[in-house]
């Protein structure tokens, strides 16, 4: 099989003009491309533990910690003790954090729009369909 017929091929190159297009769009905000899909989450879950995030965002722990210590010095998220459970940290969004959130979301409706924008509105539902069926394939195993 040749490489540029490998369906891993194909994602892997698709996800990688994916996030430079999005992490070109994040630039502004000086923000990375996983640290506004955690400011983005924790505008919806604000107080999350990170286990919580890192289930809602596919992220590793050791990647997770430093993502939320860069976030933390930059202002936009604190933490806090969890009230009932000692071992546990809430991530709570500071004012800059919540200031933030509507910048991602406008820029993530512009960016999906413009992103896709040579797709017809069949296609565009038929990829997501079709890359929620993949994901889902992959989580089962």
């Amino acid at each position: 099989m040749k490489i540029e017929d490998c369906i891993f091929f194909m994602l892997a190159r698709a996800n990688q003009a994916g996030a430079r297009y999005w992490t070109s769009c994040l630039v502004d905000l000086n923000l990375t491309a996983v640290q506004a899909m955690v400011l983005n989450f924790l505008g919806w879950e604000d107080m999350s533990t990170a286990k919580e995030i890192s289930e809602q965002t596919g992220l590793d722990s050791a990647t997770l910690t430093g993502v939320l210590d860069r976030l933390e010095a930059s202002g936009f998220i604190e933490r806090r003790p969890h009230q009932t459970d000692r071992r546990a940290i809430h991530i709570c969004l500071t004012l800059s954090g919540r200031n933030v959130i509507p910048s991602i979301r406008k820029k993530m409706d512009a960016a999906n729009r413009e992103f896709l924008s040579a797709l017809s509105d069949k296609e565009k539902n038929q990829l997501r369909r079709l890359l929620q069926s993949v994901r889902n394939v992959t989580t089962a195993s």
